[in-house]
Order: C-alpha cells, then structure tokens, then sequence
C-alpha cells in the first residue's frame, strides 16, 4: 500500500545542554529515575513514555535553547512530585485547554507540563 504521510513509530523531544554531567541529575529528577541507555558519548534518553522518549544531548552551540512539552494526565501530582526533587514549576495557567505550568533546567531550556482538559478520552 502506497502512503503519502509518514508512519509515526514514537518521538523523541530533546534538549541540549553543555554541562552533560549537571543536566543528568537535573533530567533524573524531572524524569524520576535514570535514562534508560546513554547509547553514544553525550547523549542520554529516556525511552517507551507513551510513545514518546526524551533526550539530552551535549551540543555547546545549541544548549538551553529547547522547548519541550510533556503531557501528563494531572499536573498537581507532577508538581508535588517535582517539588520534593526541588525542582518549582511557574507561570501555571488554567483554562478550557487544559492547565500547563513551566520550569527551566539550569542552562535555560524551557519544559512545559500540560495537562488536557478532562473532555479529552486519554485524560
């Protein structure tokens, strides 16, 4: 069968940072455990999130210029979770789209937490 869109197996989100060492404690607290492989030097991933994974990578040009944004089904579980870490979300803001709130991993990329509205079947 012939296809004209790609076929999505999962997505990786990916931040860049200069200081590997530091942003591997930073990412294992925001992702509650260790990544799941560092498979090359100055990349760690976290792999099988609900079709998703996160990686960070070592790239000194391009560090701290990422946005992600994760989607979790309650974002008040995830803040009290991340707040035990010592990791604050700021900016929370709630509407019809749901509530999203933000943090900053220590060299400046942006990480949105988002969570639908309870309209949405997955939620």
């Amino acid at each position: 069968m012939t296809t004209t869109s790609i076929t999505v197996q999962s997505i990786f989100a990916s931040a860049t940072v200069s200081n590997f060492d530091e942003a591997l404690i930073w990412y294992e607290k925001l992702m509650g455990r260790p990544a799941d492989s560092k498979p090359i030097p100055g990349m760690a991933q976290w792999r099988n999130m609900g079709g998703a994974g996160l990686q960070v990578w070592k790239d000194d040009k391009r560090a701290g210029n990422g946005i992600i944004t994760i989607v979790v089904p309650e974002l008040e579980v995830e803040l009290e979770r991340l707040s035990r870490q010592g990791l604050q979300l700021t900016n929370r803001v709630e509407g019809d789209f749901g509530a999203v709130a933000q943090l900053f991993d220590d060299e400046g990329n942006r990480i949105n937490l988002a969570e639908p509205p309870k309209r949405f079947a997955n939620n």
